[in-house]
């Protein structure tokens, strides 16, 4: 059979993958964005409820209720029937991040409903409180659990920023819901919201960056085709939106342009994420290459010793 070496040194038979691509629908990348929002909105909401600012309290609330339930209609989709979703909760397994992201959600969306529940109808202010501490207990986890799931396939542009992508995805989460709560909130109660969208922006950016350095050549997919573009994109509109709040968000029309800047760059951070594992799928050398490189460190570690 025949063989075709690609530039890093990676070879495949006729040159085909070496992987298969992902078989995940458009809603996935979709879905890592709500699923971001929904976790990040608990935390923030609980810390405003806990500074006295119940403004902001309330609209990180309902901001995180409607991300909750976007996310399962989003993987409801994907997966083609609900009964597929519905067996994810046969079992718990701890090892497999889809199993404990699907419990993690479940988790959320019961009590970010139940605390909107307890809202709208001015009952229960203590359950209400307690609901709110679950959903933001929960938050952390369901904020970066999505990067978790990409980087344990094999998929190099994902699995090989492993290290990097949960501290991109949690940045990314907390920079959306500071965004979509300044969006709803009138600026003398969203202070709390601008900070954290700027804040998350900036650690995003710095996150991706490093995560780009470190991968080297198998990074190349976050800058070439589709994927490329949607990271050019997703820094050009979350540093501009940052720009934007930081400097003028407490008028009200521009805290409505930097915060759909900046969540308009954060779901464009997240297509760009899910397109650049399907191009690092496609080329071998992609695949080939980090194992050689692997080996060949291994093989001179052991001459040295």
């Amino acid at each position: 059979m025949s063989s075709v070496t690609t530039e890093r040194g990676g070879d495949s038979y006729y040159g085909r993958p070496v992987l298969k691509e992902p078989v995940w629908k458009p809603e996935i990348p979709l879905y890592l964005f709500t699923g971001g929002v929904a976790g990040a909105s608990g935390l923030l909401g609980l810390g405003a409820r806990m500074a006295g600012n119940e403004r902001l309290a309330k609209s990180s609330l309902y901001v995180g209720l409607a991300a909750e339930m976007v996310s399962p209609a989003l993987l409801v989709s994907d997966l083609g029937r609900p009964e597929r979703a519905l067996n994810m909760f046969r079992v718990f397994k701890v090892t497999s991040p889809m199993s404990v992201g699907s419990w993690v959600l479940a988790v959320s969306g019961g009590a970010t409903t139940t605390e909107a529940v307890c809202d709208l109808l001015g009952i229960l202010p203590r359950f209400k409180l307690f609901a709110a501490g679950v959903s933001a207990l929960v938050g952390g986890p369901l904020s970066v659990y999505t990067a978790t799931l990409l980087s344990n396939t094999a998929v190099p542009a994902w699995h090989e920023a492993r290290h990097e992508l949960p501290f991109v995805f949690g940045a990314s989460a907390g920079a959306s819901a500071g965004a979509a709560a300044a969006l709803v909130t009138p600026p003398w109660a969203a202070g709390s919201a601008r900070r954290l969208a700027v804040g998350g922006v900036l650690a995003e950016n710095v996150a991706m960056t490093l995560m780009e350095r470190r991968l080297g050549f198998v990074g190349e997919p976050y800058h070439q085709g589709a994927a490329g573009t949607l990271t050019r994109v997703a820094k050009a509109a979350t540093l501009g939106g940052a720009a934007v709040l930081a400097l003028a968000g407490r008028r009200r029309a521009a805290a409505v342009l930097g915060s759909a800047l900046v969540l308009a760059g954060e779901v464009a951070l997240r297509w760009s994420v899910f397109k650049a594992g399907f191009q690092s799928a496609r080329d071998p050398k992609y695949t080939v290459g980090p194992q050689r490189e692997r080996l060949s460190a291994r093989a001179a570690d052991a001459r040295t010793r």
